[in-house]
Order: C-alpha cells, then structure tokens, then sequence
C-alpha cells in the first residue's frame, strides 16, 4: 500500500470508529502502546486500552458532526493532517500528528486544535 493511502485507509476508519464509538473498531486503530493526545498540556493516554475507554464514554457518536481533512506532509511514518470539525454550536480548526506502526494502526496520536469564533 502506497503511503499516502496508509493514513487515508487509517482516516476513514477513524472516522467509522467517531461515528459509531463501536470499541473494536477503536481498538483496531492502535498499537497496544499508542500514546494519545487529545487535549493541549495534558498527559497522554497510554496504551489501547486506556484510550477505548477514554472514547468510549467521551464518544461523539450521539452528536451531529462533519469532518474534513487534508494531508499536508509526511516524514517516514509521520503524516501531518489538518482538519475543520464542525459541529452545531462549534467549529474547531485541527492539526494531527499521525505516527503509523508498519501494519497501519498509530503508534502516537497528537491532536492540536483551536475552537473557531
């Protein structure tokens, strides 16, 4: 699979996992030691685990949402993705960092964003 089809694949089953909070598909999208930043000057979620329940409870599937991205570079494993989520009160502007382990799940996730006003 050609790399830029890597994180795309990677991205529609993100999607499919925001849809739907559905915890095997959230599983499948990470090493068993992936770090996960969600949120700016936290500590990360460590491990599958953590972040499947994280998700789970914390989950956007019982909400209204669009979610447009565009890849904007990749370094090795590395891509840099930016995204608009909009929701109904809230549009948030999205720089992630996607760190893919060889068989396509993210072995690190970085999430920076800014709300729109």
């Amino acid at each position: 699979m050609d790399d830029p089809d890597r994180i795309e694949e990677w991205l529609g089953r993100y999607r499919t996992a925001w849809k739907t909070d559905d915890p095997a598909v959230i599983a499948s999208l990470f090493t068993d030691d992936v770090r996960y930043y969600s949120t700016p000057y936290r500590d990360p979620r460590k491990g599958r685990e953590e972040v499947v329940s994280w998700w789970t409870k914390h989950g956007d599937s019982k909400v209204s949402w669009t979610f447009d991205h565009e890849v904007l570079a990749q370094e090795g494993d590395l891509f840099v993705v930016r995204g608009l989520t909009r929701y109904p009160e809230k549009t948030y502007h999205n720089i992630w960092l996607v760190t893919l382990a060889p068989d396509g799940r993210a072995r690190e996730f970085i999430e920076y964003w800014m709300e729109e006003r």
